[in-house]
């Protein structure tokens, strides 16, 4: 419906245009006459001209559409291909660039375009991030805590720049004078797409060390001892338990862990984590900075909104 009226209104505007300022003039006082039906119906003209866009099909959207396919295939085999996961992972990365420049090419920029990168973004680094929780249990909390410095401090700036800066405000709009370094951050695109980028290939190198580095993964199955194993060669009766530890379920956590062991080679991973791991750093300080600054703007909106309502009122003192 808002959008119909929308171009109802362009429709009228330019119909007011067109007609001769005399004509303007007594529709405008009398409201009706012959005026009004000669704009009503050249309204209704221009109105069925103006094509009907469905920004839900823009091609910026479609690509990020693709982005989250690739995302789920990746997700699918990341538990044992390391190879075909980091591919679809690493395209649907890329795919981040090239979905900005299609919306500033074919002029499609759009509010829910904005959302569903960034939202596509979170998610995609988030499930990467926990399936590396699973794999280095040792680190998890690490992982975690990466995750909620990620998810927090984009959610408070957006609901900041929202709440500040007004509705039409982009979260990219960062002023100087509030931080010089997130200003460089999201104006300068070498900068945004290098931090995004090697961010993003340290946590896929960590993945890929998953399945070749011997002093991160764990040992998660423990010999049974000479006694049973004797036991066992001897052709004696043995529970169903010993069974499992010699045969463990496909799907937990130590058939996993043998599946991905010594898959690939580890030196090529260990080169792109040592590459990446200062500017993964950077990209944490960003976050962290961008959650701060956050905070401290909706802090000053809400002093100057107690302030405007005369808060905290002073109670008068019982003599």
């Amino acid at each position: 419906m808002s959008e119909r009226v929308t171009r109802r209104q362009a429709a009228l505007a330019a119909a007011a245009e067109d007609t001769p300022n005399g004509s303007n003039k007594a529709v405008a006082i009398n409201g009706n006459g012959n005026g009004n039906g000669n704009i009503q119906a050249a309204a209704d003209a221009i109105a069925d001209a103006i094509p009907r866009e469905n920004i839900f099909l823009f091609w910026p959207n479609i690509i990020g559409y693709f982005r989250i396919v690739l995302a789920i295939a990746s997700l699918y085999y990341m538990p044992l291909h390391p190879r075909t996961c980091s591919l679809l992972y690493s395209i649907s990365c890329l795919l981040d660039a090239l979905d900005g420049y299609a919306a500033r090419y074919f002029q499609q920029s759009t509010k829910f375009g904005a959302v569903l990168d960034m939202v596509t973004d979170r998610c995609t680094t988030s499930c990467l991030l926990v399936f590396l929780s699973s794999a280095f249990p040792r680190w998890a909390i690490i992982f975690q805590g990466l995750i909620s410095v990620d998810f927090a401090s984009h959610y408070v700036h957006m609901y900041a720049t929202l709440a500040m800066g007004g509705s039409d405000t982009s979260h990219k709009n960062v002023d100087k004078s509030r931080s010089w370094l997130l200003n460089l951050y999201y104006t300068n695109k070498t900068v945004l797409f290098v931090c995004c980028a090697l961010n993003e290939l340290f946590f896929i190198a960590l993945y890929l060390l998953s399945f070749s580095s011997p002093l991160l993964s764990p040992q998660l199955l423990e010999p049974l001892g000479e006694s049973k194993a004797t036991a066992i060669q001897t052709g004696a009766q043995v529970n169903s338990s010993m069974l499992r530890q010699l045969f463990t379920n496909p799907y937990s956590a130590g058939a996993l862990e043998m599946a991905r062991a010594n898959k690939m080679d580890s030196t090529f991973p260990w080169v792109l984590a040592g590459i990446s791991a200062p500017i993964m750093a950077l990209k944490q300080f960003f976050n962290v900075l961008q959650l701060v600054k956050a905070c401290k703007w909706l802090g000053e909106g809400d002093l100057e909104a107690r302030r405007a309502a005369g808060l905290p009122k002073k109670v008068a003192k019982r003599s």
